[in-house]
């Protein structure tokens, strides 16, 4: 809540996606830059494992405004179903449609 805005997200298999607002004064590279080395950290300790897990560079879209914010939430929280991991997007447990009620 001080650096960012997290408004959805779903951790899939081979790729991550995240809809936030970044805070004044929080720029997007670093916010990213953050969970990147931080959840490299922790993936290499689990795996008993050192060296890179992210690619490189990332994907970033702008958003304009409420529809689109809409729309973006609905893509990201359906990407599990539409993937055929779960039936509905609310039984994903590695994202935040489950929280939604």
């Amino acid at each position: 809540g001080t650096r960012y805005r997290l408004h959805a997200w779903s951790i899939m298999p081979n790729h991550v996606q995240v809809l936030f607002t970044t805070m004044p004064g929080e720029p997007l590279g670093n916010v990213i830059g953050s969970w990147v080395r931080f959840s490299a950290r922790h993936a290499n300790s689990l795996l008993g494992r050192n060296g890179s897990v992210w690619q490189t560079e990332y994907w970033d879209r702008n958003i304009r405004n409420e529809e689109h914010v809409a729309a973006t939430e609905s893509y990201i929280d359906q990407n599990p179903v539409k993937a055929g991991l779960v039936d509905e997007a609310r039984f994903w447990p590695h994202g935040s449609a489950r929280l939604k009620t």
